[in-house]
């Protein structure tokens, strides 16, 4: 019973008229062809695949699951997956972003973050095969060796074999530095790796020939901490000289794990007892390369929970059209009708734009910075990928954070305006919610972004970063202040910037001070600091929306209901939404001693 459709418009819109991707593209000698009929073409395509044939998919993979043969440790995947990755491959959609010299096609990473963001609103349990084989063709393309690059590349480009990391233990998470899985150096250069792995997503599937995984582990003589960790391949099956598959390999699932969501990706525990593995880059440096892979990971995490918040909302829209009950406050609009539709009620309306707003907004910061990320890679000029790379580790664990925390809000509202019909399985919002759970918590859950945001990219880089990207707000906002330009809410939003990017600096001063004073106020105050930059981060977005929508209104051009659909929405996330950065804010300065005064003892449950 439930629908989604590709939000193309919204995408082009973003992509043409805010942004302005062909000019940026004109920077770039390697992407310069890319024209608007080029990513319009490419992401009508995208749209296509996502939901006539992964969406169909996405309720068959949440009640099948995935399952495991303890005799052989290989896993069944879901009616339907092999077949839709079959077509996936045929398409050349693993190659879309990927460098030619390993069979890609070169294209920018932002219109890669638009096919995911479909495809993860269309069966993001599916989705997560290929996603985690992009990551490890960066970490690869960044630090592998030319042997591994040439043996394992082309294959994760054209999607022939599919990619995983492999972090987590049973013992440690985010804390990677105790980790105990080992790494024996062998005669012949390679290593026997033996440990235990948990949480690994695709880790073992019927969907491919081959499973790359990238393995985190310590050397013999590493120093104790991070700082002994080193990356390796390990193949499923091991890779002969020619580049054929040879014998299985020594590392297996040996169990799956039972989740709340996401059934249809199998998430391993995984065992390896002397497999055969190759070192990626430096010995005691694999955090650095796997870190490639996680920060890709952390954007593609936030892109699943975009996907989902905007599938949410289509569905949580269409239920609000067609459900009679009750009468509008101001009096009867659907005069023919027992009820009038759920729509007409402002809480249903709030709950609705809430979601409306994350969604657009969200597909904004991440799209931002998926731009960032192209200049980062692919500009001539060595000081506009500097800074565009600084920017990119600001925004980060923004764009994860932010987007993931509210996506669990934005479905938990779609699924309440269903009412009792979002709680049963029916209609498909109960899965919504429950896949999008996971990403609060995976690639390093929101405590984890915020102590890297204000500990690694503002305390440690003196502010510079939150310097540059503040600037940015005050040149956006000057320009909408002096009089005539802009109309009143223009000026209005424009204020609001200035506030918000003033005081985003004063709470990183802030938290700074307090830190001096009492570490543990860093960390108290971190997560707030996070949600207050991932609001000032969406009111540039909005305002920067707003600004392009009404000029276009004004001028007479485009979609007039797109918008003053925009505007709308733009008006109530100013409103409505963006006070919440206040109370962030205030609490940022409370008493530390509300948090910390306890002793241990007063936690016991007795």
């Amino acid at each position: 019973m439930s629908q989604y459709t590709p939000p193309l418009r919204d995408m082009q819109f973003l992509l043409h008229e805010v942004f302005e991707v062909s000019s940026a593209f004109s920077e770039m000698p390697k992407h310069s062809d890319v024209d608007a009929d080029t990513v319009n073409a490419i992401l009508e395509e995208g749209g296509k695949f996502a939901s006539e044939v992964l969406f169909p998919l996405n309720r068959v993979g949440d009640q099948e699951g995935c399952q495991l043969d303890r005799t052989t440790h290989e896993v069944k995947i879901p009616t339907g997956f092999k077949d839709a990755y079959a077509q996936y491959v045929a398409g050349g959609w693993p190659a879309l972003s990927c460098d030619p010299a390993y069979g890609g096609q070169g294209l920018p990473i932002v219109l890669n973050q638009c096919m995911y963001e479909m495809l993860n609103s269309a069966n993001q349990a599916w989705t997560m095969y290929p996603g985690l084989t992009h990551g490890a063709y960066e970490a690869l393309h960044a630090h592998g060796t030319p042997e591994q690059q040439k043996t394992y590349l082309p294959k994760l480009v054209t999607g022939e074999w599919t990619g995983t990391m492999c972090l987590t233990e049973p013992h440690c998470g985010t804390d990677l530095g105790m980790l105990r899985t080992k790494a024996e150096p062998q005669a012949d250069g390679t290593y026997r790796i033996t440990g235990q792995k948990i949480f690994i997503s695709s880790g073992e599937h019927d969907m491919v020939e081959n499973i790359v995984h990238l393995v985190l582990a310590r050397l013999p003589d590493a120093p104790a901490g991070s700082k002994g960790i080193s990356l390796f391949v390990v193949p499923k099956f091991n890779v002969t000289a020619d580049g054929k598959l040879g014998e299985r390999n020594a590392i297996m699932c040996t169990g799956l794990e039972h989740k709340m969501g996401i059934h249809g990706n199998a998430t391993c525990q995984m065992t390896l007892d002397g497999a055969v593995g190759t070192l990626v880059g430096k010995p005691n440096k694999g955090l650095a390369a796997m870190f490639v892979m996680m920060n890709a990971a952390r954007i593609g995490v936030g892109m699943q929970s975009l996907g989902l918040t905007e599938v949410a909302y289509q569905n949580a829209l269409a239920y609000a059209k067609d459900r009679a009950q009750s009468r509008s406050l101001t009096g009867v609009k659907a005069k023919d009708q027992p009820a009038d539709p759920i729509l007409v009620h402002p809480d249903v309306r709030k709950m609705l734009l809430t979601a409306k707003a994350y969604a657009e907004g969200g597909r904004a910061l991440a799209l931002y910075c998926a731009l960032l990320i192209d200049r980062e890679l692919s500009h001539p000029d060595e000081a506009v990928r500097k800074e565009s790379a600084e920017i990119v580790a600001l925004l980060t664990p923004i764009v994860k954070a932010f987007i993931t925390d509210n996506a669990w809000t934005a479905t938990s509202s779609c699924l309440q305006v269903f009412g009792g019909h979002g709680y049963i399985q029916e209609w498909g919002m109960e899965q919504i919610l429950r896949d999008s759970r996971i990403a609060t918590l995976y690639e390093g859950t929101t405590g984890i972004q915020a102590l890297d945001l204000i500990g690694r990219k503002v305390l440690m880089d003196r502010f510079a970063q939150l310097k540059i990207f503040t600037g940015e707000m005050l040149s956006f906002a000057a320009k909408s202040l002096p009089w005539p330009r802009g109309n009143k809410t223009q000026r209005k939003q424009a204020w609001t910037l200035v506030k918000l990017a003033l005081k985003w600096r004063y709470l990183g001063y802030k938290l700074a001070m307090q830190g001096k004073r009492n570490p543990d106020a860093v960390g108290a105050g971190s997560a707030d600091f996070l949600m207050y930059s991932g609001y000032a981060y969406m009111a540039f977005m909005w305002a920067k929306m707003s600004a392009v929508a009404q000029a276009q209104l004004d001028e007479g051009k485009g979609d007039s209901k797109f918008l003053q659909e925009k505007l709308h929405t733009a008006e109530f996330f100013f409103e409505r939404m963006l006070p919440q950065a206040q109370v962030h804010a205030k609490t940022i300065g409370a008493n530390l001693e509300s948090v910390m005064a306890m002793s241990e003892d007063y936690f016991d449950a007795s």
